[in-house]
């Protein structure tokens, strides 16, 4: 398991120490004894106790061994794996280019029924144009990935609104007016981009809300999330890609999702406000 700061992760590595040390009780070993049975410093055990440090599959096959739980082995190296697969930093899952980390998503775009989308950094990756792709692509590039395969990534996004948009699935999209104003592109591509907004908007499968800047908001932007039906959510981090699961974790983010909704406006009032900011652009 890779180490994540995410309180989510964290959660789950704990439950998932709980169950090393609830085997160790089980056994009536002190941590002592199972840190020599194991070969390793007690200071290792202790630390796999108490979820600061990430055990390896061999790290856990030596333990159920210790405990006389061989059997248990498995099952705990794929709960291991579950919560591994959490958190993925954004130099593991774009080591080999961007492109891998647009096509991973592929099968689980396709399985999707219905989307609800926050964003409030950049215009969401299902309504981009191509030049905006490229642009958000290319800084991204740019910050944290040495391989520039900037125009295979933009070119597996493409094939991805393709398939979604020939599908039957229906979008719900939440964007922070801060998001039109966004200089992440030049000026020609952004217009381009808010036009594109204003003609996908119209479409019958597709919601778009805007929040508009106001003072007395309810509540403060979130982190980028995308829900996908009522089985996970993910999270954009500045570190990492955050998986989530469990469902008390995605109905958080769906209360979030309806509170930011109410507060956006919709249809021809959000059309009208795109087209606004397009006019300010001269």
């Amino acid at each position: 398991m890779s180490y994540s700061p995410s309180s989510s992760v964290v959660a789950a590595r704990k439950v998932f120490a709980a169950r090393l040390q609830e085997l160790r009780r089980n056994a009536g070993l002190t941590g002592a004894e199972l840190s020599e049975r194991c070969g390793w410093h007690k200071s290792k055990t202790s630390r796999l106790q108490a979820g600061l440090a990430a055990p390896s599959e061999s790290d856990i096959r030596s333990w159920c061994a210790a405990c006389g739980a061989e059997d248990e082995a498995e099952a705990l190296i794929a709960s291991a794996r579950a919560v591994d697969a959490m958190y993925v930093d954004w130099r593991r899952l774009e080591r080999s280019g961007l492109r891998q980390a647009q096509e991973s998503v592929y099968d689980l775009y396709q399985r999707t029924r219905t989307f609800r989308v926050y964003a409030s950094r950049v215009v969401p990756g299902m309504v981009q144009t191509r030049a905006y792709t490229t642009a958000v692509l290319s800084a991204v590039q740019r910050s944290r990935v040495s391989v520039d395969d900037v125009a295979a990534a933009v070119d597996a996004r493409m094939e991805r609104q393709r398939m979604l948009f020939s599908g039957s699935q229906t979008f719900a999209l939440l964007i922070e007016e801060s998001v039109l104003h966004s200089s992440v592109c030049d000026a020609e591509t952004m217009r381009a981009q808010l036009r594109h907004l204003i003609t996908v908007s119209g479409l019958a499968r597709m919601s778009i809300g805007v929040l508009p800047f106001q003072r007395d908001r309810l509540r403060s932007p979130a982190e980028d999330f995308y829900m996908f039906d009522d089985l996970q959510t993910s999270v954009e981090l500045v570190s990492g890609h955050l998986r989530l699961t469990q469902p008390h974790e995605i109905a958080m983010y769906a209360r979030v999702f309806t509170q930011l909704s109410r507060m956006a406006v919709h249809g021809t009032k959000a059309r009208a406000l795109i087209a606004t900011v397009l006019e300010s652009m001269g």
